[in-house]
């Protein structure tokens, strides 16, 4: 669907854990106290939230939800950052995804060490000089954007994977876990994925396989608050 390779997984690529469009995760210390704080701008329209032991911030709810619940269970950043790439995969498909990749910064507390992680996807071998050009010579954007062409051999699970099994506490089954329940028991879709789903309509009617994921039946489109499952992907 439309941008859904958007520098897809640069996704946690800031301070502990970042996301595309703004996945983010850090840890506070437990003693921080209200008289340790900054003193606030009251004109500004926009206000910090602070935390006394974790937070957890990204583009979609629940997402955000999963990973806080990593946290509560006693998992650390790198755990819930994951969760958190996982969940947006199904919850929030315009940029979180599976058949894309990333990078993603580790700063260790006990260190100071920070590690990149890169998982970037990267172009087939196939692919040449000419492969996005057009028969006058042209670049010819549909072919290097939204054709099969312009796939990459995708970095997502491994980089995940390997981001969990160096630095991460859980296992990849807890991580995944949410991603699954939401995946077949289906979750209200939002406004922004109405709308996202909607715009992408036109290159997804392309093929069946993507109208049965992520359309009703008839190829008519989910309002918000209905109810979204993606058992229909079993069958493709």
């Amino acid at each position: 669907m439309n941008n859904f390779r958007r520098d897809s997984f640069i996704l946690y690529a800031a301070l502990v854990v970042a996301a595309l469009l703004s996945t983010f995760i850090s840890l506070e210390t437990a003693g921080l106290h209200a008289a340790d704080l900054p003193e606030p701008d009251r004109k500004a329209i926009f206000h910090p939230v602070y935390a006394r032991n974790g937070m957890v911030v990204s583009e979609e709810r629940y997402a955000t939800e999963a990973g806080l619940q990593v946290l509560k269970e006693g998992g650390n950043a790198v755990d819930a950052a994951v969760t958190v790439g996982f969940v947006l995969a199904v919850t929030f498909p315009r940029a979180g995804n599976l058949g894309g990749g990333g990078f993603m910064l580790v700063r260790l507390a006990e260190t100071g060490e920070v590690i990149a992680i890169d998982y970037r996807e990267k172009a087939p071998l196939t692919v040449t000089a000419d492969t996005f050009l057009d028969a006058e010579g042209n670049v010819d954007t549909e072919k290097s954007r939204h054709s099969v062409l312009s796939a990459g051999v995708p970095g997502t699970v491994a980089g995940l994977s390997l981001a969990l099994e160096k630095y991460g506490t859980i296992t990849l089954e807890r991580a995944i876990r949410p991603a699954l329940e939401l995946a077949e028991k289906g979750f209200p879709v939002s406004d922004d994925l109405a709308r996202s789903l909607e715009d992408a309509r036109s290159r997804m009617e392309k093929e069946p396989g993507s109208m049965r994921v992520f359309f009703k039946e008839g190829g008519k489109s989910y309002a918000p608050g209905e109810t979204q499952s993606r058992k229909t992907s079993r069958r493709l």
